[in-house]
């Protein structure tokens, strides 16, 4: 069976479990790594050698990394639904997934360490420009979910959704001011009503 490490507290953990819900996978959910167990200790880094959660174990072996966990799973099941067969139709999720690992992920760090985390190593100009291009980078989706009318790629709900929603989700809760995101905010109902959404992640963890 699948395994999945990592505390739900981690964004790129639940990530991979709302992805794993979706694909009908069976799987184990080991919570305890990076929390009451330290993803330094030698049995975690003989998975990852990276110290970071989430780690899935297969049966062909480990895997980290996000997003690449997301992928297999999805194409484990044979979803093509999640992550497109067709070269344009997948390179259009993998875009929005490499944005969101990159840019997004990039802006947001310093003023969810410090604002959510209580990270006191950046200072106020730091946090501020953070706030500042995380919510212009959310101005971005914003646009493209106002284009589409439904999901990040288009009609169809896809891995992208997955993490990019659960970005947004932790916008909405850093306590920074937020414009006006009708399109963001219609999106983010329609995918909480998604039964894997419900299970797994808690709309009020950041």
């Amino acid at each position: 069976m699948l395994r999945i490490l990592g505390r739900l507290s981690s964004i790129n953990v639940r990530k991979v479990m709302w992805t794993a819900a979706e694909t009908g996978l069976a799987f184990e959910h080991e919570g305890a790594w990076a929390g009451e167990r330290s993803s330094r200790d030698p049995e975690f880094l003989a998975l990852n050698p990276n110290g970071l959660v989430p780690v899935l174990v297969t049966d062909q072996g480990p895997l980290w990394e996000s997003n690449a966990i997301c992928r297999y799973l999805a194409g484990r099941a044979g979803r093509d639904d999640l992550y497109p067969a067709d070269p344009w139709a997948r390179a259009q999720v993998d875009m929005w997934l490499d944005w969101q690992a990159t840019e997004l992920n990039t802006a947001w760090r310093p003023a969810a360490l410090a604002l959510l985390r209580g990270d006191q190593s950046f200072d106020a100009a730091a946090i501020q420009a953070s706030a500042d291009k995380w919510t212009r980078l959310m101005g971005l989706l914003e646009t493209q979910l106002a284009r589409t009318g439904a999901f990040v790629t288009g009609a169809q709900f896809t891995l992208a959704d997955i993490a990019l929603s659960l970005s947004l989700q932790r916008w909405l809760l850093t306590p920074i001011p937020h414009p006006d995101t009708p399109a963001l905010l219609a999106w983010r109902q329609r995918l909480q009503a998604r039964p894997a959404a419900q299970a797994w992640i808690d709309p009020l963890t950041p």
